[in-house]
């Protein structure tokens, strides 16, 4: 078993259900702080601004590259741009994203997921 697997999680993919107030809600149950939902679980994540969004804060979403074709960055209340170390990770890993603010990170994210599309998210909190 792989040391993410052993982690606590939610184990499976769900869709948001709530965010707001520093947490998010999901699966009939409630997080307080930013969450990665990838396809096999959805895990604390710890950045709580985007300057802290990087490739080691993003380590479980490359392990999972392969099977997610979109992935929305929520960079919390505002707009961030990634920087392009980043950006250049991202796409050479054959992951297509848009970096958003975490409300339109998350609707967007839980429209293709009731589609059935292969989606991933990584969400700062927001109050």
């Amino acid at each position: 078993m792989s040391e993410a697997a052993r982690e606590p999680h939610y184990p499976g993919a769900a869709a948001i259900e709530g965010y707001g107030g520093g947490g998010f809600h999901f699966a009939g149950m409630s997080h307080r702080g930013s969450i990665l939902v990838l396809p096999d679980g959805i895990w604390a994540w710890p950045p709580a601004d985007p300057s802290e969004i990087d490739e080691v804060s993003l380590a479980k979403m490359f392990a999972v590259a392969a099977s997610i074709d979109l992935a929305f960055i929520g960079t919390g209340r505002d707009p961030f741009p990634l920087p392009e170390s980043l950006r250049r990770r991202l796409h050479d890993s054959g992951i297509r994203f848009e970096a958003l603010p975490t409300p339109a990170a998350a609707s967007t994210f839980n429209v293709l997921f009731a589609e059935g599309r292969r989606v991933a998210a990584a969400l700062i909190a927001t109050d």
